[in-house]
């Protein structure tokens, strides 16, 4: 099943040569976005299992948007920038970022990046299911010592 990117880059043409990367290896691109609001409405809209998301946009920037998508949906992120500078890396740091490419994006470094985001987006979302079920058990567990707790007092 082919994964399901959406692409989210204020230059059309920059938008187009990801498409066609993408496209090329066998990847689906859902939706296609120039700005930040235009991201977390198509990320509601799509879910897609990932997004790319350029950093520096019209209205909303990359980094507040991928911080609504991871918070809202939980969707990973793949940020693509200009800019490599320390600060910009550093606001970076978000649970649903999966990786940091500086433009110019080559074919050769675009791939591997989706390739193991994706890969860390599955590993992620699996410890999350896990320790839920963990919780879960955990509570159960405790309702059942409580019982036993009273049962015992009687």
């Amino acid at each position: 099943m082919k994964k399901r990117i959406l692409i989210v880059e204020d230059e059309p043409i920059i938008r187009l040569d990801l498409k066609m990367m993408l496209r090329i290896n066998g990847y689906e691109v859902v939706g296609e976005a120039g700005d930040g609001d235009r991201a977390i409405e198509l990320a509601f809209k799509l879910k897609p299992d990932l997004v790319l998301m350029d950093i520096e946009m019209p209205k909303i920037n990359g980094l507040k948007a991928s911080e609504v998508i991871g918070r809202q949906l939980d969707i990973p992120v793949l940020l693509i920038t200009a800019y490599s500078q320390k600060e910009f890396v550093e606001k970076s740091k978000q649970d649903n970022i999966m990786g940091y490419l500086v433009k110019p994006v080559s074919e050769a470094s675009l791939i591997p990046a989706v390739m193991i985001a994706l890969q860390q987006a599955k590993r992620t979302q699996t410890l999350k299911h896990s320790l839920q079920l963990t919780h879960e058990k955990i509570q159960k567990r405790k309702m059942i010592e409580r019982a036993k707790g009273q049962l015992d007092g009687k």
